[in-house]
């Protein structure tokens, strides 16, 4: 049986302390799984995360970007040092609230575009300052970094699965993983399955489920019976966590390029999504 989580995306764009409620709202609609974005790790509310994921009885994980300030492939080596640091902080706070994941684009600023293709100091750059924060998170705990691989808009330097998979290799700790997104798969892959294949279970970390258009699962473009296949047959027992963001949101908004409303809230969205999601699933048995 598939495992379904929801991202606090769907009610806010930056899950502080006044969001706390929401780790019990989503085990009420029947997910399993809260994913909770950590965009500041000094602000971030661990003591009390930690103090309701354990009343509330729900699997949590985390994800984040890094920005200019923090960016694994910045020219400044300073940078460099400040995003590994900044990686420390977020491990730091997964090996708190019990959190066994790390996803997002965690590699690189998230929307930094240079024109170019990637380059070999860039990959070089990334892995030797990932390999430290992975060698960190491995001696602190027991949580995994799950680099995603998103489309050719939003970054140059990690699009597909094949080239999240030599990059975990690349830096040599077994806790380093991928994390797939159905809306950037559909974009840069040229099979589902392969991608899927590509990472492997040594590899597949993490998974978003989001429409083509990041509206409500089901309802689009993505094969999901493929996917789903697919990711049964690889052997994957973590979360597949529905992802999306309203067109309320001010920097998400500009980043995602939202634009228009999918339903009536987000929440509307998630629901109706697990929903059709269970429903597919229940059509491969």
């Amino acid at each position: 049986m598939l495992k379904f989580g929801v991202d606090t995306f769907i009610w806010s764009e930056s899950f502080s302390e006044k969001d706390l409620h929401l780790i019990g709202k989503s085990k009420q609609l029947g997910f399993d799984v809260i994913e909770t974005f950590i965009s500041n790790p000094d602000t971030y509310p661990t003591v009390q995360v930690k103090k309701e994921v354990k009343k509330v009885g729900v699997e949590v994980v985390t994800a984040t970007v890094l920005g200019n300030e923090t960016n694994l492939i910045s020219t400044d080596p300073k940078i460099r040092k400040k995003g590994i640091e900044y990686l420390k902080k977020v491990i730091d706070i997964n090996n708190e609230i019990g959190s066994d994941t790390i996803g997002g684009v965690n590699y690189a600023s998230w929307g930094y575009l240079t024109r170019k293709c990637r380059t070999e100091d860039e990959w070089k750059w990334s892995v030797e300052s990932m390999r430290e924060a992975a060698t960190y998170a491995k001696e602190t705990g027991n949580a995994s970094i799950c680099v995603e691989p998103v489309n050719r808009f939003e970054t140059h330097f990690l699009n597909i699965a094949e080239d999240a998979v030599r990059y975990c290799k690349d830096v040599g700790i077994d806790n380093m993983k991928v994390h797939l997104d159905s809306f950037h798969m559909i974009r840069e892959e040229l099979s589902f399955t392969e991608a899927v294949n590509q990472c492997g279970k040594k590899y597949l970390g993490y998974i978003h489920v989001c429409e083509n258009n990041r509206g409500i699962p089901g309802t689009g473009l993505v094969p999901w019976k493929e996917f789903f296949t697919a990711i049964i047959n690889t052997g994957y027992s973590g979360p597949l966590v529905i992802e999306s963001f309203d067109p309320s949101f001010e920097e998400l908004t500009s980043m995602c390029a939202i634009w228009r409303t999918f339903a009536d809230t987000g929440e509307d969205l998630a629901v109706q999504g697990l929903k059709n999601l269970k429903a597919i699933e229940k059509q491969l048995k």
